[in-house]
């Protein structure tokens, strides 16, 4: 079911699998678009082009979805649904602004990247609005337990981006603790995003653990994706440039998983590669190749689809209900992306 305030980036098609999501949460998601809309308002203009810039760009509303699911999954039947949906897209939106100004990044969604054309300084000050605004229409809210879990997760999100940059160009950096940056520079908002819904609910202590859990497996398998799509997509398709983690210098699962297979001279040719201030295209194939040959994306594919199996398994204690079947749908929907 598609909706008409409801924009789907460069691209994106969406999945059968995940008309039962819009089917149940179709006018939800325009009235979440309306209140980011709403939310945007300044008598600042920057920051409100800005924001709509960004609105009319599209996305997933990935974390939206989650979280309106979640809610109704635990029979949640009023209205903050929407409002705190609305506010998990916009600490989400904020991080997007902050991350493109660090990775210099030029396009997002297949657009020009809002960095790109009103600077990095403005970019910063928006983003730090929008967090700003979030946190005081969460407080109006009146729920601590909501309040509290959101800023939980938007101080693990900054621990995470921190440790990645650490570990730039780190070719010791190992799994595990990638995978630790992972679950909090992206998996946690996608937790909290459960955990909120299951809030919202009034669920029992055991199932908004269980929801949370779902959400961070859920935010783990959706990175690690993410990471192989930065080796693997079309760029027209991805919806941004291939290849800029490698230029970035940043160490993903692709790549730390070929590392422990490779040779020697492989080793030291991906180390010369990063350490190049401008990474040539032909430099590039030949890490994908290497890659390839070592099966460092299958691996990462069957890592993210492990995250989802297990995703799916903390929704058994659940009701077997339409809800949980669009949960259901958007583990599956992770391994199906193309961007």
């Amino acid at each position: 079911m598609e909706t008409s305030g409801y924009a789907r980036p460069l691209a994106e098609k969406t999945p059968s699998s995940m008309k039962v999501v819009f089917d149940i949460i179709g006018e939800d998601l325009e009235r979440v678009d309306q209140e980011f809309r709403k939310n945007l308002g300044s008598s600042v203009s920057m920051i409100s082009d800005i924001g709509e810039y960004l609105r009319r760009s599209g996305g997933k509303r990935f974390r939206a979805k989650l979280l309106l699911l979640a809610a109704k999954l635990c029979g949640y039947r009023g209205d903050h649904h929407v409002l705190m949906a609305s506010l998990i897209e916009f600490i989400h939106t904020a991080t997007l602004l902050h991350d493109d100004v660090v990775d210099r990044a030029e396009l997002r969604r297949g657009l020009t990247s809002a960095n790109r054309i009103w600077g990095d300084e403005a970019c910063v000050l928006v983003g730090d609005f929008i967090f700003t605004k979030c946190f005081s229409l969460a407080v109006e809210v009146g729920n601590l337990n909501v309040l509290r879990t959101l800023s939980r997760a938007t101080m693990l999100m900054a621990e995470g981006e921190l440790e990645e940059l650490i570990r730039t160009r780190d070719l010791s950096l190992g799994e595990e603790e990638y995978l630790s940056i992972v679950s909090r520079k992206t998996a946690c908002l996608i937790s909290a995003a459960t955990q909120v819904g299951a809030i919202l609910g009034e669920a029992s202590k055991e199932k908004e653990k269980h929801l949370s859990e779902f959400g961070m497996h859920m935010g783990i398998a959706f990175q690690l994706i993410d990471d192989l799509l930065d080796y693997t997509s079309r760029e027209e398709d991805f919806g941004k440039k291939i290849g800029i983690d490698l230029q970035d210098g940043k160490i993903t699962l692709p790549l730390i998983f070929t590392l422990h297979q490779c040779t020697v001279e492989e080793r030291a040719f991906i180390q010369r590669t990063l350490d190049s201030p401008l990474i040539t295209k032909d430099a590039f194939l030949q890490v994908v190749n290497t890659i390839e040959r070592h099966q460092g994306g299958h691996y990462t594919w069957k890592k993210a689809k492990d995250y989802v199996d297990q995703a799916k398994d903390l929704l058994q204690g659940f009701p077997v209900s339409k809800e949980r079947d669009a949960l259901h749908a958007m583990a599956d929907y992770i391994l199906e992306r193309k961007l």
